[in-house]
């Protein structure tokens, strides 16, 4: 009940570090959220660990199938970008895309 108010309003919802700790597939049916930021520990070996590519390739999936958009986080080389736009995830973060800088720089 929480979320709807804000939602009403306009507000977009993320479930951030999906597949550790605390989060669940539960969650991904309990929660209105607009999208499920998968975390790095999944996404930062795809281009050798193809477990790592498996899961994220499904929590992608699902995600698309619950009508969310996804993010991975610890995006740090073209490889790995290369892999996430063939699985078809929607937004990516990390040094491989960009590095951190100074908010006032951005200005």
């Amino acid at each position: 009940h929480f979320m709807q108010q804000p939602r009403k309003a306009g507000c977009r919802f993320s479930l951030d570090d999906f597949g550790t700790g605390m989060s669940s597939l539960a969650y991904l049916k309990q929660f209105p959220v607009d999208y499920l930021k998968l975390d790095g520990a999944f996404v930062r070996d795809i281009d050798h660990d193809p477990i790592d590519f498996a899961l994220v390739r499904s929590f992608n999936d699902i995600g698309h199938t619950l009508g969310m958009e996804t993010i991975a986080e610890f995006v740090e080389n073209t490889t790995i970008r290369d892999k996430l736009d063939g699985i078809g995830i929607d937004h990516v973060q990390g040094y491989g895309i960009h590095r951190p800088e100074p908010l006032d720089q951005l200005r």
